[in-house]
């Protein structure tokens, strides 16, 4: 791993494959370092013929850390990743995100779209109206006092990963315990999960906007996701032109191992078509 200055800010980022291959941007999600990629969903990317480039959003991990109360936008999130290919010499890149990643892939093809050459959004939503809520079971666990010992940190990641989780996929609860242990000692910042969260309250609706699209979307979306709604992945692909929704029976809000070759296969087919 190492860390670039792009946008005013330091940006931690790894990369897998070969630098002669086409670039593909990897954004994470509310709070996830870019150790919440499954290597092995990674590594399965890269040998389809991807440089893979996977960063730290800005206040998780490794990259610039702000206080609570921090006001930034979606916007600026999406200039983050752009001034990583910036700094990267990278003049254009597939983007593939994830939860509130998928809403800044989404920002950076409407900001930037000359940058962008193919779209994936993974289990996120338009910031339109029209999305259900999540479950009672999910609001109720999203309002509680976040734990801050490191054990209690871990033990409350594996309760939110069979929470939000996949039903027709099983969850390594070591794997979890893993990732969560990894996250913690890379950075831990609740703060920086805070100002997220405002970011994404207070996103403007895109849909008017992602109607201008005009490169390969593809939307991928788990059926029983209990965080962000699948009537999220439909309003998304409905808002692009030509996008293809992509939904994983049995998928939650999660990258399960067992789904990993529809996804990668969605992806990788939607890229080709750049």
């Amino acid at each position: 791993m190492t860390a670039v200055q792009a946008n005013g800010i330091t940006i931690e980022y790894e990369t897998i494959g070969s630098s002669d291959d086409e670039p593909m941007l990897m954004v994470m999600g509310h709070g996830a370092q870019l150790v919440s990629w499954p290597a092995e969903f990674l590594e399965a990317l890269a040998a389809s013929g991807y440089f893979v480039i996977a960063y730290d959003n800005r206040d998780v991990g490794l990259s610039t850390k702000f206080p609570a109360g921090a006001a930034y936008t979606l916007a600026d999130m999406a200039a983050d990743g752009i001034g990583l290919l910036d700094a990267l010499e990278i003049d254009s890149a597939h983007i593939v995100g994830a939860s509130l990643g998928g809403g800044i892939v989404q920002q950076m093809v409407i900001d930037f779209p000359e940058r962008v050459r193919s779209l994936c959004s993974i289990m996120s939503t338009t910031s339109g109206p029209g999305l259900p809520p999540p479950t009672a079971e999910v609001i109720n666990a999203m309002t509680r006092p976040p734990a801050t010992d490191r054990d209690a940190v871990i033990e409350q990641s594996v309760e939110g990963a069979h929470l939000v989780g996949s039903t027709a996929f099983d969850i390594d609860d070591d794997v979890v315990r893993q990732r969560a242990a990894l996250s913690f000692d890379r950075g831990f910042h609740p703060d920086g999960r805070i100002n997220q969260s405002m970011a994404i309250a207070t996103a403007a609706d895109r849909t008017a906007a992602l109607g201008e699209v005009k490169v390969p979307t593809v939307v991928i979306h788990g059926s029983v996701d209990p965080l962000v709604s699948p009537v999220g992945g439909e309003l998304t692909a409905k808002a692009i032109p030509g996008a293809e929704l992509v939904v994983i029976e049995g998928m939650g809000h999660d990258l399960p191992d067992g789904a990993f070759p529809a996804v990668v296969e969605a992806i990788v087919t939607n890229a080709r078509k750049a």
